[in-house]
Order: C-alpha cells, then structure tokens, then sequence
C-alpha cells in the first residue's frame, strides 16, 4: 500500500490512516440507530433522565421467586376461586381478579358485598409477590397480611376470619387439602392465608415483547416500541419513579388525583401513616402487563391509555390552596417528580407502543 511513497513519509501516513479509523468508529457510534443501542447490555444504554435524590434501577428481566409447593399452590388456588370465602358464599377472590384479566376486574372499582362498590380499583396480583408492601396505600406489609383484609372488609366479602374458619371446617372437600400440606386437619386463618399467597406467588408471568428483547431478541420490538423505550428512559422522565425489573420503585407518589374536598377525595397512604406529607400519596404500581389492566389509577377513572399519557404530558394537576384553605396542614401536594413532558402526539404513540410491548 506504500509503493511510491517516500519512506520518510510512512509515519504520517500510518497516523493519518489511525486518524481517519478513529473518526469513522466515532462515527458510526454516534449514529447508532436505537435498535442498536438498546441491543447492546443495559450498562451501555443511553443515560437515563433521574433527578437528583431519586433511588433508581435499570430496567431488566423479572427475577424468579422461591417455588412454592405443589401441595400448597393447589389448596391456594382452590380457596381463591371459591365463593365460601365470603359472607354471601357468592364472591370469590377471582371475582375481583379475573385470571382472563390479567388478574384484575376491567371495572373502575370492584363490586363487593351486596353489589357495593369499592373506593379503588382492583389491581392486577401478578407479580405482587414480589413488592415490600400491598394495596394502593400499602397498609399490609406481606401477601399473608393482604389476603385476609378483603375477607373481613365490610364492602367485599363481608365475612369474619372465625366464621371462614368453621365454615370450612364443615366443608368435606378441604380436609384432604389441608392435610396434604401440614399432615393434619387442622384449619386456621394462618394456614389459609399461607395456601393464598403461595397460589400468588406461583402464579407464571408470561414472556410479553419487551422480555424476549432483554433476552437478545431484538426483533420482538417494533422500531416504535423501541423508540417509546428510549422515551420512557430519557425525556419522559418515567424511571424516576417506574424504574427496575418491576418498573416500580416501590414508593408512594401524589400524582395530583387525590380530589381534595370534592366527590372521589382519597387521601391514600395518609390514611395509614396518618402524615400530613402522605396525603394523596399511593403506592407506584408496576408497569408490567399495563395496557391489560384498565381502567387506571387507583380511582380507576381514566378509561384508555391515551388518556392517561396526556395527562402525564401535561405534568399531571397540581392544585393549589385558596383562601379557604392556605392554612389546611392537609391540602395535598403534587410531586416535584411530576413536570410537563412538552412530548409530540407522535411520542406520546411510542410511548404507548412500549407500554402495550410490556
């Protein structure tokens, strides 16, 4: 390649060659379509937006749980679909989370005992295994504790843990159940509460989109998933809050929805906690399986996901006091994490087509 080159010159040619390669390495790395980029390992994704302060994981594959017992699992599923577990003998936890759903109901809040109507909307269980907390407020800590409270909740089932107990003490068909699991035939809240929550936590999370890509399957995304994918990390703002496998940080947030002093008021996680500082804070639930289980937010008030994307777009309502009440310790405070987004109506559909890939 040197013929008829001077030999004095040979190094500067060599340097010139190393110049021209390192700029076209440049080059092409800086010209990455997102395919490529979001192909590579997480830790060379592009950096994501996160504010200062927020605690944040990057997105990845859903970690397994300890398997649980067959024995277990199948008294579990037997109690979840049986009616016996209420008041009324007529509602079952499947009534509220529907297996053909996702796990939750489609209604913008379940209906309970006598047809009454709940407060908040029935979340998905999938995957709720694996969160520090339950409900919307997060006033069970275990799926144990969780379990039991819709059975005594006036509004669901209406019934009492004593009577559940002697009801199916009297039942024939669990004897062998119980006795599979513990070698006796004693039955007792516990035991129930233990055979719930194994049957939850076994329950399978199926390979969507998004899961087969973070395996190396880069063509299950369509480029407009994709590009909601780098949306939800980057300008959307969407990890500091929906961050990690779970796309939750497991921490409760006012989006601006508590209806302070007007019909739909929740005060959510104060209502636990009793400080001034929780008032309409609920706890971020996860975004996996998330365009099955409308309607959303804990009122369930926002029918499509559409919807729900502007008014994040819009930075979410944010109320402010009157002279009424300028001096309210409670009036509710939207989070700072929450700012208009100013995405075009074309980004607000890749976001949407990266939801629907979960």
């Amino acid at each position: 390649m040197f013929w008829g080159t001077p030999w004095a010159l040979v190094p500067l040619v060599l340097v010139i060659l190393v110049l021209k390669d390192c700029q076209t390495t440049s080059s092409e790395s800086v010209t990455l379509s997102l395919r490529e980029q979001y192909a590579l390992s997480p830790e060379f994704w592009p950096k994501p937006w996160i504010e200062e302060g927020v605690l944040w994981q990057e997105l990845g594959p859903i970690p397994l749980l300890e398997p649980q017992r067959p024995e277990i699992v199948a008294l579990g599923e037997k109690l979840f679909f049986d009616p016996l577990l209420s008041a009324s003998g007529q509602i079952a936890c499947a009534s509220c989370h529907e297996p053909d759903l996702a796990f939750a109901d489609g209604r913008r809040v379940s209906f309970g005992h006598n047809r009454a109507a709940g407060m908040r909307n029935s979340p998905s269980i999938l995957l709720s295994g694996h969160f520090d907390s339950q409900f919307w407020d997060g006033r069970a800590a275990t799926l144990e504790q969780q379990v039991l409270m819709p059975i005594e909740d006036p509004l669901e089932m209406a019934f009492s843990l004593s009577g559940l107990r002697d009801r199916l003490s009297d039942t024939p068909d669990y004897s062998e159940g119980f006795f599979a699991v513990w070698q006796d035939k004693v039955i007792t809240t516990e035991r129930v509460s233990e055979a719930l929550a194994a049957y939850i936590r076994s329950l399978p999370w199926r390979s969507t989109p998004f899961d087969r890509f973070l395996a190396g399957n880069t063509g299950s995304m369509s480029e407009q998933a994709i590009e909601g994918l780098h949306l939800f990390r980057t300008k959307g703002r969407c990890m500091n809050c929906h961050s990690g496998p779970l796309m939750s940080d497991q921490q409760f947030h006012n989006l601006g929805l508590t209806y302070y002093g007007r019909r739909f008021e929740d005060l959510g996680r104060y209502g636990v906690t009793g400080r001034p500082e929780d008032v309409g804070a609920f706890r971020t639930p996860t975004l996996r399986g998330v365009s099955r289980t409308g309607p959303w937010m804990h009122n369930g008030l926002f029918p499509n996901l559409d919807g729900v994307l502007r008014l994040y777009n819009a930075g979410m309502p944010r109320p402010v006091p009157d002279s009424q009440t300028g001096d309210d310790p409670l009036f509710p405070v939207t989070s700072p994490l929450l700012q208009p987004l100013n995405l075009l109506a074309t980004e607000l559909q890749s976001l949407k087509a990266f939801l629907e890939s979960l």
